[in-house]
């Protein structure tokens, strides 16, 4: 694309802005981030001895780095997490209020956002995203001057599955994509490849989720071996001479359930748990390519989850007959404003870096990884970019340049019910549990919640009528949070 004069003078002020440095190139460390999609903390046993489910190349991992005890996806269901991750912004700034995406949405990452990806394309760094997208894409449509909408019944119906999407993953800064548009359990059931979608979604199938227009030969079960092994090649692609970012969203073990035969039984958690043995397997590769290709020790390797795990993959009654607590015991699941919600496993190694076998009690967010490569970077983020992002660069090494503290963490739930965590405080907005009505534990019947986490992490005793001035402390500070806003952003000269 050719820009105009004015749009070349943006992009030469973005660059000063940045103070980028590719003279540097063998210095920055390469990145790799999986984020396991409803994987609960209690699955692993790094952080749940009683785990029903082995998980050895995990495990192996977080003895080698730091295992962080206190952190939080900033809402407690996919795409919203997703959001952040990449923007260092919470999605409640956005136009997604409540509940998630669809397969046939448009994009959320708006134009002029600023992306973890490209802050890092600044710095030289190859970038890829290989696995579950859920952010939004610009598809064109069979007719013109369609407007989708989010009655994804309707919009998979319009779509010119034989045309590039127009706005995806190569538009926010990523070099490379492979993956498919949502969850494994929304239509359209296809795989992108950079901008093309592969195949034309003209068949109706039910995938074992929602039963929606298909690429014939697509199967569900197919798709954790596909996107590992397209991980997989585009490591062996790297070598020592040019920094690389993989953001590697996994499938699994989000619903359908599908592990392949090979890990069929090989965990006492039934089908779910299998799932998840199928997930460690995929960290294994990962980690056997980047040491094959001498790439392990510059890398800062970070495993994660989007939410708390889901009641729909591992129901209430299979935790029962498998003596399993895939929330590590923590009150609720994916959805729920509960701890259940949004606290996530959360695992950094980074060799020479971070000690092994470390454990942080530092409570951090997923919209947290922006500001932290930032700093790694020496990069001075301006007011508006990142706003929800605080660096934790000196929890892992203790030698951070500008050591920084994270302040409230916002959670969102499924419902749009806002949770504010300060400190050992947390103030929550609503009545209930704020998503899926399937949930164990008591729910007060109070229109709003406090609770002590350090006194109560389990949030058995509903306190806010002991502590008026405390609810009044937070429900001020969570109003400042969504009024603020943070309008000013940063423009990206080649998104328009």
């Amino acid at each position: 694309m050719k820009f105009k004069s004015f749009t070349n003078l943006l992009w030469i002020i973005l660059l000063l802005t940045f103070s980028c440095n590719n003279n540097d190139l063998n210095n920055y460390p390469n990145i790799v981030y999986i984020l396991a999609d409803d994987l609960g903390m209690g699955d692993l046993g790094c952080y749940n001895s009683e785990s029903r489910i082995l998980t050895p190349s995990i495990d192996e991992l977080a003895s080698g780095g730091m295992m962080f005890m206190d952190a939080h996806s900033g809402s407690a269901v996919c795409t919203p997490t997703r959001y952040g991750i990449l923007t260092g912004r919470y999605a409640f700034r956005t136009r997604l209020k409540s509940g998630v995406l669809w397969g046939s949405s448009t994009p959320l990452i708006a134009k002029e956002t600023l992306t973890v990806q490209e802050l890092l394309k600044c710095y030289g760094y190859n970038t890829a995203c290989i696995g579950k997208w859920h952010l939004g894409l610009g598809w064109q449509t069979l007719e013109p001057n369609v407007q989708l909408s989010e009655n994804w019944r309707e919009d998979n119906k319009k779509i010119d599955f034989s045309k590039p999407v127009t706005n995806g993953p190569l538009h926010t800064g990523f070099d490379y994509f492979f993956g498919i548009p949502g969850s494994l359990d929304m239509p359209p059931y296809i795989f992108i490849e950079n901008n093309q979608p592969l195949g034309i979604a003209d068949t109706i199938t039910d995938t074992g989720g929602r039963k929606g227009l298909t690429v014939p030969g697509f199967e569900a079960i197919d798709v954790m071996p596909e996107i590992t092994a397209k991980a997989v090649e585009y490591i062996e692609k790297q070598n020592n001479s040019k920094p690389f970012f993989l953001y590697f969203p996994l499938t699994a073990p989000h619903t359908p359930i599908v592990p392949n035969e090979e890990f069929l039984g090989k965990s006492n958690a039934g089908s779910y748990g299998d799932f998840v043995v199928e997930c460690d397997a995929t960290v294994k590769k990962i980690v056997e390519t980047l040491k094959k290709k001498n790439l392990f020790d510059n890398t800062i390797f970070i495993i994660t989850s989007d939410n708390g795990s889901s009641p729909h993959g591992f129901p209430i009654n299979q935790e029962i007959e498998f003596n399993h607590n895939t929330s590590n015991g923590y009150k609720g699941r994916k959805s729920h404003s509960y701890e259940g919600g949004h606290r996530v496993p959360f695992i950094v190694t980074w060799p020479g870096k971070v000690q092994p076998g470390a454990q942080s009690d530092n409570i951090v967010c997923l919209t947290d990884l922006f500001a932290t490569l930032a700093e790694i970077l020496d990069n001075k983020l301006n007011p508006g970019e990142a706003p929800d992002s605080y660096s934790f660069l000196s929890a892992l090494t203790n030698k951070a340049t500008s050591p920084q503290k994270r302040g409230s963490i916002i959670h969102h739930s499924l419902n749009g019910d806002f949770s504010i965590r300060e400190g050992d405080w947390k103030y929550i907005d609503a009545k209930g549990h704020g998503g899926f009505t399937l949930i164990k534990e008591f729910v007060p019947d109070d229109s709003i919640q406090l609770y002590n986490i350090a006194n109560d992490p389990y949030e058995k005793s509903n306190i806010f009528n002991e502590y008026p001035e405390k609810v009044n402390e937070l429900k001020t500070l969570l109003e400042k949070y969504k009024e603020d806003g943070y309008s000013r952003e940063i423009k990206i000269p080649g998104r328009e």
